[in-house]
């Protein structure tokens, strides 16, 4: 063979090898751009889900959370705070939570998995004002058929401690209750349900 004679298998073996290490190139060049495409770490903190610890929560209290940078109120409801709600569906504009936004389990008159707990989203369904917490059924202003729960002081709403709005306010619907699941009896995570809960 000459010296100018074209060698077709080493040919097809370097265009074969040049097509590979050019694939593998544009395959690393193109990480950063796909890496760009998912959420920073930021991002996922903020929708996270968030363990709380209710532990020390008494009958009659509340605490705050903070999920997807909104307030999250665990209420620690007491026995006579649950048996007045059932006098109240004549002054609640859903009693039964119809059009709500919350978990198939919140569905009944309390709004949670369990009665004693309630878990709102702390922002009222008017224009997101947080309303105050007022457990008390003696609370000055609320009126006769005050039995407990959360008044917003930019329009005036008020709701249950079921966060169900009453009749004749601002607010068109009732507070929302947050998905989440109950690790054990102290603790729950704020963000999810439960594996296989709808």
């Amino acid at each position: 063979m000459s010296e100018n004679a074209v060698d077709p298998d080493r040919r097809r073996f370097l265009t074969g090898t040049a097509s590979v290490i050019g694939g593998i190139g544009a395959g690393l060049a193109a990480i950063p751009f796909v890496a760009t495409f998912q959420p920073s770490a930021r991002a996922k903190a903020i929708g996270a889900p968030v363990e709380a610890d209710i532990g020390q929560l008494e009958p009659g209290g509340r605490l705050i959370f903070k999920w997807r940078g909104k307030p999250v109120w665990v209420v620690r409801r007491t026995p006579e705070q649950l048996a007045a709600l059932e006098s109240l569906d004549g002054v609640l504009r859903d009693p039964a939570s119809s059009e709500s936004l919350q978990p198939e389990f919140a569905a009944n008159p309390w709004r949670s998995d369990k009665p004693e707990y309630l878990v709102l989203v702390g922002i009222c369904t008017h224009l997101g004002c947080s309303p105050n917490f007022f457990p008390s059924t003696d609370a000055e202003g609320m009126g006769s058929d005050w039995q407990g729960g959360f008044y917003c002081p930019c329009h005036g709403s008020k709701f249950d401690l079921s966060g169900r709005v009453y009749a004749g306010v601002p607010a068109p619907t009732n507070m929302e209750v947050p998905p989440y699941h109950y690790v054990d009896d102290t603790h729950l995570v704020i963000g999810e349900l439960e594996e296989g809960a709808a």
